[in-house]
C-alpha cells in the first residue's frame, strides 16, 4: 500500500502494488466499489473475461481504467499477476483522466484511449523502475504533472457524493437532496451524469463495499463472518438483506464469495480512511 503525494489525496483514494503468485490459473471477481479503478500492469495483460456491461467483448490490458459500475467483472489469470492499482474518486476522473466519471461509467477502458502515448510512456517507465518505491515515485510525478482543476464538478454533486459516502449509504436519497438544495429528480440527473450511478445506486454500492471489506477483515484477522452482525453494523434492514445484495453485486453468496476471493484480499486501511473522511 502506498500512500498518495499530497497533490492526489482528493483523487486517489488509494494506491496497492501487488504480486500474486502461486495460483491455480482461474478467475478473479473485480466487484463494485465507490471508486472508479486504475490498473497497470507490470508483466502480462490483463485478461476480461466479462465486464460489468454485458455488451462489452472479452479483451486484455496492459492498463485500464474502470469507470463506476454495479456488476462484476471477471478476470481471467494464469496463476499469477503483477501491477499497481489505483483507486480514484470521481473528481479523479476529470482531475487526472480528462473525463467525467459517468462517461466511463460501467465500461473497461484502455488508459491509452484517454491520455494518447503517454499511457504507453508511463507503463515502460514503471516496468523500467527498480522496486515498488521507484515505481511509485515515478506514478507520482507523472499523475501530479498531469493534474488539472476538476472545478467542472458541480458543488452540488460533489457534495452529494461526501454526503453519501461519509454517511455509508445510509442517508436517504430525499435526505441527500434536501440538503444540497435541489430536487430528488434534478439530483438523479445531475449525479448520475457526473459519476456513472444514480444516488440510491451508490448508497447500495458504498455499502455494499464497507461490508465487503469488513467481512474480509474479519476472517483474515481470524473470526467468525458474524453476517448477522454485518448486516446490522453495516446499514441492511437484516442478514437475508445482506445476502440479496451481495448476490447482485458480486454473483455469490457472501460465504461462496469469501472462499472464492480470500486469496485476492487487499489491506484496505487507506480505502477505510478514505470513506470515514479521515
Amino acid at each position: 500500500m502506498h500512500r498518495p503525494h499530497p497533490a492526489l489525496r482528493p483523487y486517489v483514494a488509494a494506491a496497492v502494488g501487488y504480486a500474486h503468485e502461486g495460483f491455480p490459473p482461474g478467475e478473479h471477481l473485480g466487484l463494485p466499489s465507490p471508486w472508479l479503478t486504475l490498473v497497470l500492469t507490470l508483466d502480462e495483460p490483463l485478461v476480461m473475461a466479462a465486464h460489468p456491461d454485458p455488451a462489452q467483448a472479452p479483451g486484455s490490458f496492459d492498463a485500464l481504467v474502470g469507470g463506476l459500475h454495479t456488476r462484476p467483472a471477471r478476470i481471467v489469470h494464469p496463476g499469477r499477476q503483477a501491477g499497481i492499482q489505483l483507486s480514484l474518486t470521481p473528481a479523479g476522473a476529470r482531475a487526472l483522466l480528462g473525463v467525467p466519471a459517468g462517461a466511463l461509467a460501467s465500461v473497461d477502458t484502455h488508459l491509452e484511449d484517454l491520455l494518447g502515448p503517454a499511457a504507453a510512456e508511463l507503463l515502460d517507465r514503471l516496468r523500467a523502475s527498480a522496486g515498488w518505491a521507484a515505481r511509485f515515485a515515478t506514478l507520482d510525478a507523472a499523475l501530479v504533472r498531469r493534474l488539472r482543476t476538476a472545478d467542472d464538478v458541480p458543488a452540488e454533486v460533489a457534495r452529494a457524493w461526501r454526503l453519501t459516502t461519509a454517511s455509508h449509504g445510509r442517508l436517504r436519497v430525499s435526505d441527500v437532496a434536501a440538503r444540497v438544495g435541489w430536487s430528488t429528480r434534478h439530483l438523479e440527473q445531475r449525479f448520475r451524469a457526473e459519476t456513472g450511478l444514480g444516488p440510491k445506486e451508490a448508497a447500495r454500492v458504498v455499502r455494499f463495499d464497507r461490508a465487503r471489506r469488513a467481512l474480509a477483515g474479519r476472517v483474515t484477522a481470524g473470526l467468525p463472518a458474524d453476517l448477522a452482525g454485518l448486516a446490522a453494523r453495516c446499514g441492511f434492514s437484516d442478514q437475508a438483506h445482506l445476502t440479496r445484495e451481495w448476490r447482485a453485486f458480486s454473483g455469490l453468496p457472501p460465504t461462496r464469495w469469501l472462499a472464492a476471493e480470500l486469496g485476492y484480499v487487499q489491506d484496505t486501511t487507506a480505502l477505510d480512511a478514505a470513506l470515514s473522511g479521515s
